[in-house]
């Protein structure tokens, strides 16, 4: 496959940016989007001229950290992560658009890198959660309804990579802020800071600089692990009850 990309560049924060278009060819429809970026940079290595600087660490769709915008797409055109989004996806001689994750809480770093700090700063915001010490308890010594354990472990499949940020016109968090929530509310250890637990988190959600949700649904539709939108209603409940209780 040939292709034409045009890769955002910036040297740094203050940086402007722009787009600068590379030719690349020979390209495999098995190589993963990543691996064609990687023969890119060998080339741009070869030539004396500087990489792209992107994220990836795992691979394998499990941490999150792969997340660009390609042609308007978080992630690119298939539900899945960068990292496992095939060439295939993708005709011989396209032109692919590749941008770095577009929102006021994710500041770019360089290139396609952002600071995605935001969202683990809305984590630390949750706080702790009340358990016994001691020695680890029997598997069945708390019972779980299925329903609610199925929906914790549904939520906790989010890996915080931010596509929801990314394909919302407002760049909110409520999507990944409302996984976390409903993870830890489905759960009996989740209950003994549960209010004051969502008040601190969408506070902080409002602090970092994202936008407010509208209920558009662009967030689900680009999540990778699928992610309901009515995790976002949850957390909307589990709010209005924690304000009704003056926490």
């Amino acid at each position: 496959m040939n292709l034409t990309l045009k890769i955002w560049r910036q040297s740094g924060a203050d940086d402007k940016g722009r787009l600068v278009t590379y030719q690349v060819s020979d390209i495999s429809p098995d190589m993963s989007f990543l691996e064609m970026l990687d023969v890119l940079n060998e080339e741009l290595n070869a030539k004396g001229e500087e990489p792209i600087a992107f994220d990836s660490d795992c691979r394998e769709g499990i941490c999150g950290m792969c997340g660009l915008m390609i042609s308007g797409h978080a992630h690119g055109p298939e539900r899945t992560t960068t990292c496992q989004l095939h060439m295939r996806s993708f005709k011989d001689g396209e032109t692919i658009t590749v941008e770095p994750w577009r929102a006021e809480a994710f500041p770019v770093v360089r290139d396609l890198v952002v600071d995605r700090g935001a969202l683990d700063r809305m984590i630390q915001a949750g706080g702790f959660i009340s358990a016994n010490t001691g020695s680890a308890p029997d598997a069945h010594a708390t019972p779980v309804p299925k329903d609610n354990a199925d929906r914790a472990f549904m939520a906790a499949e989010c890996i915080g990579c931010g596509a929801c940020v990314a394909a919302c016109p407002n760049a909110s968090g409520m999507l990944f802020l409302g996984a976390k929530v409903t993870h830890l509310g489905e759960l009996p250890q989740g209950q003994p800071e549960r209010d004051a637990r969502v008040v601190s988190m969408v506070n902080q959600h409002d602090h970092e600089g994202f936008g407010g949700c509208t209920n558009i649904g662009a967030c689900s539709q680009a999540c990778p692990k699928g992610i309901p939108q009515d995790v976002i209603s949850q957390l909307n409940l589990d709010l209005r009850t924690a304000l009704r209780h003056g926490r």
